[in-house]
């Protein structure tokens, strides 16, 4: 099974029209288009009832004092933890592919309710809901893609995980409103075969131009 996109290269940066925060000279970050990649896949294997596809970015400081803090950077040498910025599951295994901008366009102050995907797909809320939990300008439930926002004053570039999990679920066993770690455990031991591409993106001046 392979996963492709023709919105980044594997391996290479995430173009910044795919990403929840963008950078900015005043306030060091500003939302940014939000677009969802496009992305296509191929060799689903046989036995194939439904795929799931995830978005997980593994570089999240473990710790939040110092993020986006003036005068603060964030060390390489502190733990990281996953942030899913998208899960989607029973994708029918007829489709081949998700257009670019066809599940998110823009970013949504409190989340999307109901985002586009494929017919028949179910869409859980992705790690921005906690994230934003107390913050009255920002809280909500933020369901399907919402792209890239690491850290203005992180150390290190981010790595986001675009996964595609073909699985022998006709329906992925969650119910009402699921998290992407949700999904994985009730897919475990039920997936046939995974792909999956990355790209890295940061909103640290320093990296960017290094």
């Amino acid at each position: 099974m392979q996963l492709i996109s023709s919105s980044f290269d594997n391996n290479k940066s995430i173009p910044e029209n795919y990403a929840f925060g963008i950078p900015d000279d005043e306030s060091h970050m500003a939302l940014g288009q939000n677009r969802n990649p496009g992305l296509a896949w191929t060799d689903i294997p046989e036995g194939t009832k439904s795929l799931v596809l995830m978005c997980i970015d593994p570089d999240v400081p473990s710790v939040a004092d110092d993020v986006n803090q003036e005068g603060r950077t964030i060390s390489p040498t502190l733990p990281r933890v996953e942030f899913c910025h998208w899960v989607l599951t029973d994708i029918e295994p007829t489709e081949i592919s998700i257009a670019e901008g066809s599940c998110s366009d823009g970013v949504i102050v409190g989340g999307k309710s109901s985002p586009n995907g494929p017919a028949g797909s179910r869409q859980g809320i992705n790690d921005y809901t906690s994230f934003f939990a107390g913050n009255t300008d920002m809280q909500g439930d933020y369901f399907g893609y919402d792209g890239p926002c690491p850290p203005w004053n992180d150390e290190i570039m981010h790595h986001y995980y675009f996964v595609l999990y073909a699985t022998d679920l006709e329906r992925c066993p969650v119910a009402g409103t699921f998290t992407g770690g949700d999904v994985k455990q009730a897919i475990e031991g039920h997936v046939l075969a995974e792909a999956q591409i990355m790209g890295t993106y940061t909103l640290n001046p320093d990296l960017a131009c290094g």
